[in-house]
Formats: C-alpha cells, structure tokens, sequence
C-alpha cells in the first residue's frame, strides 16, 4: 500500500510591515491546523544598489526580517516547523516561482514600498493571479478563524473550489455556506423581469447550485448550506465575508483583451472583503490543496 504523501509546506510572504504580520500569523495558524511546516520568504529584489556596501546592507536588513518574523511565529505559534528563504527577486515572482513546492499560499494586503492608499497592492493581486497553488489573501479580521467558510460559485467549473472550502472548514471544526448569486436578465436594463421568467431562471441556477456543490458528498463531517442570491455575486460574496472566517472563489478567466485576469467578482471581493479571501487556480486538483 502506498503511502500518502507529506502534506505540502503553507508558503508566506513576510517584509517588516503589519500587513505582512497578519498574513504571517494566519499561515502560522493554517500550518499547525494541517499538521506541516510554514516557510517563510522575503524577498529583496534583483540588483540590490552597488557601492559603499550596500549589496551587504540589504542582505543584512532581509536577515533581520527574517530572523524578527521568525521569532515572532515562534513565540505566537510554538510547535510550528518553520524555515526561512531568502529571494533576489521580485517579491510575486518570487512567491510564484516558490509556490510550485508549497501546498497553500499567504499573502497581506499591501507590502513595503506600495502605496498606503491602495486597498490592495501589486504583489498580492499578480500572485493571487498567477500562481498555481491556492492564494490566500489574509485582510479583514484574520482573528475569524472560528467563523464559518462562504465559497461562491458560478457552476461545476467551480468544484474544486467548493471541495478547498469543506476541507478548510473541516479543519476547522466549522460549516460551509455555499453562495450562487444571480441577476435576473431583465434587470441589467431598465426593463422589469415577469415573475415566469425569474422563476424559469431560478431553477436554471438552483441546478447550477446543485452540480457545483456535488463535492459535499465528499465530507459528510461537515455542515453545509446551499444558497441562492438575487444580486451582484461581488455584492453577495462582501456582504457574507462579515459573518464570515475565510470566503473562497475560483479564479476567473479574463472575459476579454483588457480584462482582469483574476475576473470582476474575484477582483472586488479581493479589494472589500471583510475577512481572508482564497483564490483558487482554475486546474487546482484536490490532491494540490
């Protein structure tokens, strides 16, 4: 009989900012609930100023990032496996080469050198955008652990991410709220739907509901909701990460040219919600998260 294999390291980005403090702090957290390592990785950028010993200055400064980030994890966190990485290059890039040996990855909201008025900085949203493992974007109040999990999905495409969201909240000890939110087609003009084609649609999207939520079977542990909204998803999906521990949502293919590649309703949730948000790569496999 073969065996299982060791579950996947949890991957954090750390600098010295308390956006980077929160998202170290939940991926301590996540670590020990999956019974693995946490790695650490700051990174410093490629072509580190030359001259006067600068190239040692920062190489100094990062250790001392490193070495503070690991002695507050430890203090907080005692038991948690943790190791350091050191990175010369741009910190999502660096997130993103490094993720294809982690099983999870956590970022904050904003890191050094964004702009403080950003609700979101550059480095979470490439990552959440590119990596191809899980993306965890620790913001909102990250202490909601014990709160429940909220996952929105559009249809079957979306499995995979019901199927992280039951094995967070299996973790956890928490339920599921499984979220399809819809907006009936004659409400995008100024025209009033009648109530027989809101009804046909309803149904259309309760089976959308249904077969994306059909990994429930697969954790009869845990307890589940399937609800449907009559609303913008973005909306729905900010609206339930108030009462919510963590919302996932699958990453969306660009409808366009000059789209976002993460899709309208994972950008905005990423932007204002209330709680951490896991962005799920569209081909993640189960075994991968």
């Amino acid at each position: 009989m073969t065996a299982a294999p060791p579950p996947r390291t949890v991957l954090v980005g750390v600098d010295d900012t308390s956006e980077a403090w929160l998202a170290a702090d939940w991926a301590a957290t996540e670590a020990r609930l999956r019974g693995t390592g946490l790695r650490l990785l700051h990174a410093v950028g490629p072509g580190s100023p030359a001259g006067d010993g600068a190239d040692a200055r920062v190489l100094d400064a990062a250790a001392s990032v490193l070495d503070d980030a690991v002695a507050r994890i430890a203090a907080a966190h005692p038991g948690v496996p943790l190791e350091t990485a050191l990175a010369h290059e741009q910190p999502a890039e660096a997130l993103i080469d490094a993720a294809r040996d982690a099983g999870l990855v956590v970022v904050g909201t904003r890191g050094r050198g964004g702009f403080s008025g950003l609700l979101l900085g550059s480095v979470s949203l490439r990552t959440a955008a590119h990596a191809d493992r899980p993306v965890v974007v620790a913001r909102g109040h990250t202490e909601k652990a014990a709160h429940g999990v909220v996952v929105g999905v559009r249809d079957e495409r979306d499995a995979d991410a019901v199927r992280f969201a039951l094995a967070e909240a299996r973790l956890r000890g928490v339920g599921v709220r499984i979220l399809h939110a819809w907006v009936p087609h004659g409400r995008v003009g100024r025209a009033v739907p009648d109530t027989g084609q809101v009804d046909d649609e309803e149904r259309v999207h309760a089976r959308l509901l249904e077969h994306a939520a059909r990994p429930i079977a697969e954790y009869p542990q845990v307890q589940t909701d399937t609800e449907l909204v009559i609303g913008a998803p973005a909306a729905a999906l900010v609206d339930a990460s108030a009462r919510a521990g963590l919302v996932v949502v699958a990453r969306q293919a660009p409808a366009g040219r000059f789209a976002l590649r993460l899709g309208s309703v994972v950008h905005a949730v990423l932007h204002h919600a209330e709680c951490p948000v896991a962005v799920l790569p569209t081909a993640a496999s189960p075994e991968e998260t």
